[in-house]
């Protein structure tokens, strides 16, 4: 929303459980009279975010991940399809097994949870039955938020209240996080220039989420931490994960390939440097 709107577009965002300073509020699940009128609002693109994303409780919540997951983005495609309006959905990187990472586009698809087979089925949904659909599957998405819940920033956040952190982490399991910032500049461009498709979106990072965490952590050298790399048989997680996952992002870069991508590391300085400018 921050994006679209300084490149002049108009925009409006929406929350559901989680107001925030210029959103409105809407529910997919059910007509409230609450819910902001998109009909009047007439957009040209609907961008759908919201999902039931915590991994291990949909293998045991399936009716509800379905419902927050499949359902939602039916009843939005069913909304966007009536005002003739586009549509795009973030997808993941869960749609694969894990197998021969990092991915393409083009890669075989085989969920292995719950929520990937959600996800995967709502992204079907909407490639054949949007108008002019895009899909952006991203993954290990991080960078600023209001409640600082994505890996990397409970991290930082953490350090620099000088608690102390105990970490135990899969060192089996890759991927290509990216910052939240850079899927919305990618998803700009896109639109703007009318593509359609299946868009892998990652930053220049492949690594694991011990590597992640220690790279996050090199940025503060008095943290108090214990790391305890794991493997992912050891973490004993109800719901089963892709190893080796991630992004091969060639279609983009080759589409686009003045367009530069930052990763942890340009994350963490640009932070470090508004926390002193900050005073």
């Amino acid at each position: 929303m921050k994006h679209f709107t300084e490149m002049g577009w108009e925009v409006v965002g929406s929350y559901f459980s989680f107001p925030t300073a210029d959103t409105v509020y809407y529910d997919t699940l059910n007509n409230s009279p609450e819910n902001f009128d998109v009909i009047a609002f007439a957009p040209d693109v609907i961008v759908h975010c919201g999902a039931l994303t915590h991994v291990d409780y949909c293998e045991t919540h399936e009716q509800e991940s379905y419902e927050k997951t499949v359902q939602s983005t039916a009843n939005l495609l069913k909304i966007a399809n009536k005002i003739n309006a586009r549509m795009v959905y973030i997808s993941t990187d869960y749609v694969f097994d894990g197998v021969s990472g990092p991915y393409r586009e083009d890669a075989p698809v085989a969920p292995l949870s719950i929520y990937a087979r959600h996800k995967l089925e709502a992204e079907q949904m909407v490639l054949k039955d949007a108008i002019n659909p895009l899909v952006l599957r991203v993954t290990n998405v991080y960078g600023n938020e209001i409640r600082g819940k994505n890996f990397v920033a409970r991290i930082v956040d953490q350090c620099k209240n000088h608690q102390k952190l105990t970490l135990k982490l899969p060192y089996d399991q890759y991927s290509s996080p990216c910052n939240a910032f850079d899927i919305a500049r990618a998803m700009f461009v896109l639109l703007r220039d009318n593509k359609n498709g299946i868009y892998h979106i990652g930053s220049t990072d492949y690594m694991n989420r011990v590597e992640l965490a220690l790279r996050v952590l090199s940025y503060f050298p008095n943290a108090e931490y214990d790391l305890i790399p794991l493997d992912t048989k050891t973490l004993n997680q109800p719901a089963n994960r892709p190893l080796l996952g991630g992004f091969v992002k060639n279609k983009f870069s080759n589409e686009y390939p003045d367009f530069l991508f930052g990763n942890v590391d340009s994350y963490l300085r640009s932070i470090l440097v508004d926390a002193v400018n900050a005073g």
